[in-house]
């Protein structure tokens, strides 16, 4: 990770669109450290108040709004320098919330004065995917360059951190005496959420640079294969559960069954991998040096071992 934060976006005032998130959460705490002034706009404004004890009095202002309903964004996009939208979802009306609605968000953004738009989108959008979710990621995409010409587009990789649902996930089933590998095949490249938000942060600072009108993919340091992955979290849970790699038309059968851990489409974006396009610009371009997973994973999943940190022997010399 880059070393040596300036207050480079002091006074400016941010909107966080769909900002109380597990990605919201900590790109609030990169952009308050950095001097901003933050809009958090959510359905769910009172979960901003998480992150209310990481500013100063008055830094962070929590309002409602509805990407479905134009009005709430109006006043809430009112009088913001910059906006970043991290509205997204897997289930209900995806066009309304991640495609035709990101442009919805785009174009009252500029229509309200703010000078700057980071859309938050995934690896894997498609315009042609038959997965709803990859295909109205990539019509959310350019429906906001549209509206939006300067607009970055930013693509992660599968983030991860301390709080997320994507390495607890997966330590909660290391309990398990066996436990069935979904496409263990397919190739991830997980990305620490803090060097995403470092990477958003890089953006919102230089927004009228050399950054205005592209899109960037952006994956972690290492890419693992989801076996490895599942190998690497068993260790550092201490656990050692019989990993069973499911055949493909064995894992398409159990996702599309009702009360499985993962749903058809998900099992879908799965299989085909999560890795950043070398043909693409990445998250060097953005100034950010990711750090691997490896850098994390003993501190902390030590509660999913057994007895916690008390079932860790201490090294006496």
């Amino acid at each position: 990770m880059t070393i040596g934060r300036t207050r480079d976006l002091d006074g400016k005032v941010v909107a966080l669109v769909g900002g109380t998130g597990f990605f919201g959460r900590h790109l609030a705490q990169e952009l308050l450290e950095r001097g901003a002034r933050l809009r958090i706009a959510s359905r769910h404004p009172e979960k901003a108040f998480k992150v209310k004890p990481l500013a100063n009095l008055g830094q962070v202002q929590a309002v409602a709004v509805d990407v479905t309903r134009p009005h709430t964004l109006e006043v809430a996009l009112t009088g913001v320098d910059a906006v970043v939208n991290l509205v997204g979802a897997f289930a209900g009306d995806l066009d309304a919330v991640q495609g035709s609605g990101a442009g919805t968000i785009a174009a009252i953004a500029r229509a309200r004065g703010a000078h700057s738009f980071v859309h938050i989108s995934a690896i894997g959008a498609d315009a042609g995917s038959p997965v709803a979710y990859a295909r109205t990621k990539a019509a959310g995409e350019a429906a906001v360059l549209a509206a939006f010409p300067d607009a970055v587009v930013l693509r992660p990789s599968v983030l991860f951190g301390v709080d997320d649902r994507f390495l607890n996930l997966f330590a909660g089933f290391t309990v398990l005496p066996v436990l069935p590998v979904f496409a263990p095949g397919a190739q991830l490249q997980p990305l620490d959420v803090d060097d995403a938000a470092l990477a958003v942060g890089n953006v919102l600072a230089n927004a009228a640079g050399a950054y205005a009108g592209r899109t960037f993919e952006i994956g972690g340091a290492e890419v693992l294969s989801v076996i490895e992955l599942n190998r690497r979290i068993a260790r550092a849970t201490g656990r050692s559960p019989l990993l069973v790699p499911l055949s493909d038309g064995l894992g398409k059968l159990i996702a599309a069954m009702p009360l499985t851990p993962i749903s058809r489409d998900q099992y879908a974006l799965l299989r085909q991998g999560n890795v950043a396009s070398p043909d693409m610009p990445g998250i060097a371009d953005l100034g950010v040096q990711p750090r691997p997973l490896s850098l994390f994973l003993d501190r902390w999943l030590v509660s999913y071992r057994k007895n916690g940190r008390f079932g860790t022997k201490s090294r006496m010399a």
